[in-house]
């Protein structure tokens, strides 16, 4: 592997960061103006922020400069290790704001403060939406705004849009796209890669645009709006608000984020083809895009008749659920009462149904409801859901749709050759055959999915007393969803959860986010050697 080429595109990257980290220091500041008037700089993480940009600024100049010999070294081993050690250096870099507000704030270590830094801004690039802070409406707009960009750049993809602005990176280029990217196939739009970068981009800032547009319709001032159109484009889920969406009370901005949800789940390339191309048979022909929604619409009808049919379960029985401050008998009560109330109708069900399985099948993590005291039969479904994410080439998490799909058709041909040994039936996906060493990769990344999951559940219960919790947190985190079951459900946070463990959930979300391959392949020894 060729140092150089990795430090020059590394100090690219910090270049972008530095200039991104102007923005909420710009809002920081114009916070302070308001308030204090004449003194600037007054509040800490104003000037963590100008520290952060100064520094990733200069560094990255320096590494650009210094490395610039070997920017034009190609080499997949290059671009993989771009990826990785690129996405754990920018979350470093942002998460300086974060740790200085937490040590300001008093009552933890440099190590405690750090850690939870870094968890929280490597959540909102992973767009993993798992947060520590118990009262998030007590953070400064700056970090609030900071804290939602973080998903809105990790969402498409920080090199990718590395890749828009700096076109003649020559590193590794494609190796980039391709670790980055969901999906077990990185297509290209565009012969030149910059421009499908662009384009990809273009889409995005587009839907970005306009769902902007209808949440400020729906009443939330441009500050909430933003927040909230980053977190559910970027499938992330941080909010501005302690109660998420759901604080809003508005079945007009639940319907619409669900809308949008939806829409950042599926295939960007798609968005594009229909959009601009005018298209409709890349939707219309996508078997991909037929499944996701087919899964969809079956588990919202599935949930909103178990829950407005059934109704919730008793107080007791979900008060004894793990939680590490458990509400006390009649707090709980009042809570469920609340709860109860808004499933009550069928039009209540449908709503809240629709949202939840939405967030959680695109691994957006919103919430309107407390699905964690619903039945435990939807738990396990919600839980199922959370592993299937969105489709390729969304900003979703999980092991995606298209793989879920094959490995099942997979496993199903394997069926017929119990009884057929010489049966030779290749796998088609929308009428077209599969190549082997693809089904071969998509099982592979499957079975190294669900073991990582396995392992990283192994060592949570070594920091987390409930099972169902230890279980809930890997799934949440490794499919980069936010919320889980339990002690870390969804009125819940990991504020908790012992150092160690944040470390290894950290692990899990980037792992989810880089789709494993990419982490994994720069942890074999093998990949050092020259």
């Amino acid at each position: 592997m060729k140092a150089k080429a990795v430090f020059y595109a590394i100090g690219r990257l910090l270049q972008i960061m530095g200039v991104v980290l102007l923005i909420p220091l710009a809002i920081s500041l114009w916070d302070e103006r308001n308030i204090h008037r004449h003194d600037l700089f007054t509040h800490p993480e104003s000037l963590a922020f100008a520290i952060a940009a100064a520094l990733s600024l200069v560094i990255g100049v320096i590494l650009q400069v210094a490395c610039r010999s070997g920017r034009h070294v190609q080499g997949t081993r290059e671009g993989f290790a771009i990826v990785t050690f690129g996405w754990i250096t920018l979350a470093l870099v942002g998460s300086v704001p974060f740790a200085v507000w937490f040590l300001e704030r008093g009552g933890c270590t440099v190590w405690a403060a750090f850690t939870d830094g870094y968890f929280e801004v490597m959540s909102g690039f992973t767009t993993t939406g798992a947060t520590i802070l118990t009262d998030i409406e007590a953070l400064p707009r700056g970090l609030l705004f900071w804290r939602s960009l973080t998903h809105w750049l990790g969402g498409m993809g920080i090199i990718t849009l590395a890749l828009a602005i700096f076109p003649a990176m020559g590193v590794a280029g494609y190796q980039m796209f391709r670790g980055e990217v969901p999906g077990p196939s990185a297509d290209r739009l565009r012969p030149r890669l910059a421009e499908t970068a662009k384009v990809l981009w273009g889409v995005y800032v587009l839907l970005s645009a306009a769902e902007t547009g209808l949440l400020m319709l729906g009443g939330m001032n441009l500050f909430d709006a933003l927040c909230h159109t980053f977190g559910t484009m970027a499938t992330g889920g941080f909010s501005t608000r302690n109660a998420s969406v759901g604080a809003y009370q508005s079945a007009y901005i639940d319907w619409v984020i669900t809308v949008f949800m939806l829409l950042a789940g599926t295939n960007f390339l798609i968005h594009y083809r229909v959009l601009f191309r005018r298209n409709l048979s890349a939707a219309l022909n996508n078997r991909e895009l037929h499944f996701y929604l087919g899964t969809t619409v079956v588990a919202i009808l599935l949930v909103t008749a178990v829950l407005y049919i059934g109704g919730l379960p008793d107080a007791d029985v979900s008060g004894a659920q793990y939680q590490f401050e458990p509400r006390g008998a009649p707090a709980h009560a009042e809570h469920v009462a609340v709860e109860e109330a808004k499933v009550s109708t069928f039009g209540g069900a449908l709503r809240y149904s629709a949202f939840q399985v939405v967030a959680i099948l695109t691994t957006t993590g919103f919430g309107t409801a407390d699905f964690d005291i619903w039945p435990r039969a939807l738990g396990l479904l919600l839980v199922v859901l959370m592993f299937w994410g969105g489709c390729a080439g969304s900003t979703g998490g999980g092991m995606k749709m298209i793989r879920v799909l094959i490995a099942t058709k997979a496993a199903w041909r394997e069926l017929k050759k119990v009884v057929r040994p010489r049966l030779i039936s290749p796998i088609k996906v929308g009428g077209h055959a599969m190549q082997e060493p693809l089904v071969a990769n998509i099982v592979g990344f499957v079975l190294l999915f669900v073991g990582l999951f396995v392992i990283c559940s192994l060592l949570m219960t070594l920091f987390i007393p409930d099972l169902t919790t230890a279980v809930a947190s890997v799934a949440a985190t490794i499919s980069n969803i936010g919320p889980g079951l339990s002690g870390v459900g969804s009125t819940q946070t990991y504020a908790w959860v012992p150092l160690p463990g944040k470390w290894v959930l950290m692990l899990c979300m980037l792992l989810g986010r880089l789709e494993i391959f990419t982490v994994l392949v720069v942890l074999r020894p093998s990949f050092w050697r020259r």
